[in-house]
């Protein structure tokens, strides 16, 4: 047990450092609490919960840049809150064997977005700019489209961020600043009431989870005093490397044969 307690220190002092610095956290304190021996929807639910600090706090020191667009702000909450208890009933109402399956399968998502999630913002952003005045039928459908990125924040929290960014460069956002703040509001709103749903039905492992939470602070903290030492190129390639090599083995342990 107490291997297990340092395990999870670890990977939240691993996870709040990539956060921080390139994003990617979620890569590693899942895993860790799914090898801690906490049951897949359980680690799930408990990883949104361990996640939700760095988010409120990164809100909070973007609120400045939030101003800029106080008038989206309450749509932008209102769907985030509806996507994220639809998100999170999905994930309660999944069984376990079928959600440790679609494991791979959303690491592997993940993955992808984090690797390609740039040129896809760019690209993003270049339609955007060509069509600046959307029509109500296209204004209705991003309505949708965020409204389907905040249900999968609430059923499945890894990649919610680079997800985000790419709705806003497609909505026509193009500061980067207030588009990290709409991002961290949004991830805000759709881990607390995913959390407080999974509260109800009691699948967080609240002291497993409470040590990755203590971690990720750590982290985040070390972060942000080293983080003019360590160029972000570098962090990024290990977070690519690294969720390669753990998608890889949940496809592995998933889907190859044991006999």
């Amino acid at each position: 047990m107490p291997l297990d307690l340092l395990l999870l220190f670890v990977a939240g002092v691993a996870g709040g450092m990539l956060n921080s610095l390139a994003g990617g956290g979620s890569f590693i304190t899942f895993p860790a609490l799914l090898m801690a021996g906490i049951p897949p929807i359980s680690a799930n639910a408990t990883n949104t919960f361990a996640s939700c600090s760095g988010y409120i706090s990164g809100t909070y020191a973007f609120r400045q840049d939030l101003i800029a667009a106080k008038a989206q702000l309450p749509r932008f909450i209102l769907i985030s809150l509806v996507g994220g208890i639809i998100g999170a009933w999905l994930l309660l109402q999944t069984p376990e064997a079928l959600f440790r399956e679609a494991i791979p399968w959303l690491l592997l998502f993940a993955t992808l977005l984090f690797i390609y999630g740039a040129r896809l913002n760019n690209a993003l952003s270049s339609l955007a700019s060509r069509h600046r005045h959307a029509s109500a039928v296209g204004r209705s459908m991003l309505v949708l489209l965020l409204l389907a990125v905040c249900i999968y924040g609430g059923f499945f929290n890894a990649g919610l961020g680079i997800i985000i960014l790419s709705y806003l460069a497609l909505s026509g956002q193009t500061n980067i600043n207030t588009m990290n703040g709409l991002k961290l509001l949004v991830s805000t709103c759709v881990s607390l009431i995913a959390i407080a749903l999974f509260i109800y039905d009691g699948v967080i492992a609240w002291y497993q989870g409470s040590i990755v939470l203590v971690g990720t602070l750590v982290g985040g903290y070390l972060a942000a005093h080293y983080s003019r030492q360590l160029p972000q190129s570098i962090v990024r390639q290990f977070v690519i490397i690294a969720s390669i090599g753990i998608t890889l083995y949940f496809f592995y342990d998933s889907y190859w044969p044991t006999s």
